[in-house]
């Protein structure tokens, strides 16, 4: 029996509420000590909620009240405007569920994206299978589409309307089997430098000699990478680069391009890097140690020291690079 739009929304709603509730009840007794259950009643104010006098269950719309209501005293020390916004947007999401309204896949995935940003922001384990249940619905999503347009394709030749003489792009090109048989997973084909460091993900982004092979380096990335030799090889180079892009311009990927070339891999083994040397004039690349910052990884509940600087970036230290990936 398939799974309704409804009942996912249900079951996200569920895993929020597992990995929330532990955050919000650590966040409220930091600032109140024993007297934050009382707190955590007053923002309630008239909603009904059942005690054993030692702990109080709240449910996924208690937590969001809770937050909502103490967001300045206690969550705003941990959490930003962004994980605010999805507090009131999962609100909504929520009563819209609680009304047994309809939800259709557009609704599903803007639901389970935002659940999985914030248990992300708060280090909750169950971020892993909210992520699962995206990837689930975009392939739902992307067989529904591709159903669609048959059944469009179908009723046009039969109506007789013109097709221009353009052949359906299935019949041009062929598909990789993984996403012509609907088992792709998305995540696969997202660049992670957290996952490239503990040496997990595909080949193409976690073997330096498939990166290269796949990369096509182009001019912006040879600066950068002739940058870092230069500073490593002690013949000039800036000593820190920040990368400015839009969303999805290739922070990552340089940051990986970064990574692999000092790896300490043969260069002969580097498809393409050849030229890049030659800009930077030098005739193999410096022993290096390199350290990785993978900020979206880090717990936002650590110390104002321990806490990574709020950008994309490398620089160079001594002899060591340092490639950080920040969230913002």
């Amino acid at each position: 029996m398939s799974t309704s739009n409804r009942e996912r929304i249900g079951r996200a709603l569920e895993i929020l509420n597992a990995g929330l509730k532990p955050f919000v009840e650590r966040e409220m007794e930091a600032a109140y000590g024993q007297r934050w259950r009382y707190q955590a009643l007053n923002a309630l104010h008239d909603y009904h909620i059942t005690s054993d006098g030692q702990d109080l269950h709240l449910d996924t719309q208690a937590l969001f009240l809770i937050m909502w209501d103490q967001w300045k005293q206690v969550f705003s020390k941990t959490l930003g405007h962004m994980e605010r916004n999805y507090v009131s947007e999962l609100r909504e999401t929520r009563n819209r569920w609680a009304h047994q309204e309809a939800f259709n896949f557009d609704d599903v995935s803007r639901a389970l994206d935002s659940i999985h940003r914030l248990l992300s922001a708060v280090s909750a384990d169950e971020a892993k299978e909210i992520n699962r249940q995206l990837q689930e619905i975009m392939r739902l999503r992307f067989e529904e589409q591709a159903r669609k347009e048959v059944q469009n394709s179908s009723v046009a030749s039969i109506a007789g309307q013109p097709t221009n003489g353009l052949l359906p792009w299935r019949n041009v090109i062929t598909p990789h089997p993984d996403v012509s048989s609907g088992r792709y997973q998305l995540a696969e084909f997202a660049a992670d430098l957290g996952q490239v460091y503990r040496n997990e993900g595909s080949d193409e982004y976690r073997r330096p000699q498939d990166f290269f092979q796949r990369t096509f380096l182009t001019e912006g990335l040879k600066r950068l990478l002739t940058t870092a030799l230069r500073r490593l090889s002690g013949t000039g180079g800036d000593p820190v680069i920040e990368l400015q892009t839009n969303f999805g311009g290739g922070k990552t990927h340089s940051l990986l391009a970064l990574y692999h070339l000092f790896s300490g891999v043969n260069i002969s083994e580097l498809v393409g890097i050849e030229p890049v040397l030659a800009s930077a004039t030098v005739s193999s690349v410096p022993e290096t140690r390199r350290a990785v910052l993978v900020g979206f990884e880090m717990s936002p509940i650590t110390s104002p020291m321990e806490r990574p600087c709020v950008h994309y970036g490398v620089n160079w230290l001594g002899n060591c690079w340092v490639v950080k990936a920040m969230p913002w």
